[in-house]
C-alpha cells in the first residue's frame, strides 16, 4: 500500500520506502563487520518487525538464522501499557549464541527492556538490538540499541510493519497517523 492510498489517514510522511531500504543497507554493512566470523541469530519481534526483519535478512551478505518471538503490551491502544506477555516464544535455544533482536520501534522502552532481560536470562554469547525507529522523547527506560535506523518525534506512527488496530502495517513508508483516526 502506498501513502497516497490512505493519505486522508496520515498527517505526515516521515520516511519513504527507499529511505528505509537505504538505511537498512547501511546498518547491514555494519552488522557484517561486527559479526564477521561469528554465528548470528536474528530474533524478530512479531508482528511489527516483519518488514524490517525481511529486508534486513535479505540485505545481509552472510549466513544468518532467524527465529520469531511475539510479545504484547499495546492491545488496540496507541501507548504501551508496560505489562508484557509472551504470545509466542522462541523455538531456538539462545545459550552461547550471538543474538540480534530486530524491532520495528523503541518507544517507551518498557517492552524491549523486559524482552532483553528475558533473553539475557537464556545465556546468549551476546545480545544486541536493532530497531528501525526510536522515539527518544518517549523513553521511560533507556534502551541501548546498537543499530538504529531513524530517531523520530514522539508521534503515533504507522507503516512498514507498524500498525494501529492491525491496520497500516503494509504501508510502504513510515508516516504519522492523523489523530482523527485514533481519537
Amino acid at each position: 500500500m502506498e501513502p497516497h492510498d490512505v493519505e486522508r489517514d496520515l498527517s505526515e510522511i516521515l520516511y519513504s520506502e527507499q529511505q528505509i531500504r537505504d538505511r537498512i543497507a547501511q546498518i547491514c554493512r555494519q552488522i557484517e563487520i561486527d559479526y564477521a566470523g561469528k554465528d548470528l541469530l536474528l530474533v524478530g519481534v512479531l508482528r511489527g518487525a516483519v518488514m524490517v526483519m525481511a529486508d534486513l535478512a535479505r540485505e545481509l551478505k552472510r549466513d544468518i538464522e532467524m527465529d520469531w518471538m511475539a510479545v504484547s503490551s499495546y492491545g488496540n491502544s496507541t501507548e504501551s501499557s508496560g505489562v508484557v506477555r509472551i504470545v509466542k516464544d522462541l523455538d531456538t535455544d539462545l545459550a552461547g549464541r550471538n543474538v540480534l533482536i530486530v524491532e520495528d520501534i523503541v518507544d517507551s522502552g518498557l517492552t524491549l527492556s523486559w524482552l532483553k532481560a528475558n533473553l539475557e536470562s537464556r545465556n546468549p554469547a551476546s545480545l544486541e538490538i536493532c530497531a528501525l525507529l526510536r522515539k527518544p522523547e518517549a523513553e521511560k527506560v533507556h534502551i541501548d540499541a546498537k543499530y538504529v535506523g531513524f530517531d523520530i518525534p514522539n508521534a503515533f506512527v504507522v507503516g512498514y510493519g507498524l500498525d494501529y488496530a492491525e491496520r497500516y502495517r503494509n504501508l510502504r513508508a513510515v508516516a504519522v497517523l492523523a489523530p482523527h483516526i485514533y481519537a
